[in-house]
């Protein structure tokens, strides 16, 4: 009897500490991009740029063979006080150069002055690969506008962790 007890208090007690896994949802819209929407038609603005940034959704570590999964952030920051800028395309592509994901679809975002955003690609996410990168393409009105694209990559492991930070390069100014 005794130990019908203690089995089921086992039981009890395994039953307690799990935890049953969520369904998977289905994809949304993302609610940030509203937020972020704009009316403008960028084609008219003055000032158009292109810019690169690295992303590293994995680096190697010890060998060629074994890898570091990261959480990598694209973070794109307005630092004017007074100009708007506008985003036309923000685009995910891998190692090999193939589009991976393209985040705006026949639509422009605008950031007001000091404004910004982020996109992160989860630490699961390894699709993009050691040479990962986003293209960027935005414009202005004013060419002295100089908003900040920067990747922000970081990870733990155990007690080690690691974290850095890449900055985007113009590829193509107009």
């Amino acid at each position: 009897m005794k130990s019908l007890f203690y089995l089921l208090l086992l039981t009890a007690c395994l039953f307690q500490s799990c935890e049953l896994p969520k369904p998977a949802q289905p994809p949304t819209s993302d609610p940030i991009l509203d937020q972020y929407n704009s009316t403008t038609n960028s084609s008219d603005l003055l000032y158009r740029d292109t810019v690169y940034i690295p992303i590293y959704s994995d680096i190697y570590s010890e060998t060629k063979d074994v890898k570091f999964n990261l959480t990598a952030t694209l973070s794109i920051r307005n630092t004017s006080l007074v100009d708007t800028i506008y985003i036309d395309d923000i685009d995910y592509y891998d190692t090999n150069g193939q589009l991976v994901r393209h985040y705006l679809v026949d639509q422009t975002l605008e950031l007001s002055p000091m404004q910004s955003i982020e996109y992160v690609i989860e630490e699961d996410d390894t699709e993009g690969g050691t040479g990962a990168n986003f293209i960027i393409n935005w414009a202005a009105n004013n060419q002295h506008v100089t908003p900040i694209f920067q990747g922000v990559m970081i990870s733990t492991n155990g007690q080690q962790g690691i974290s850095f930070l890449t900055e985007g390069v113009s590829i193509c100014k107009k």
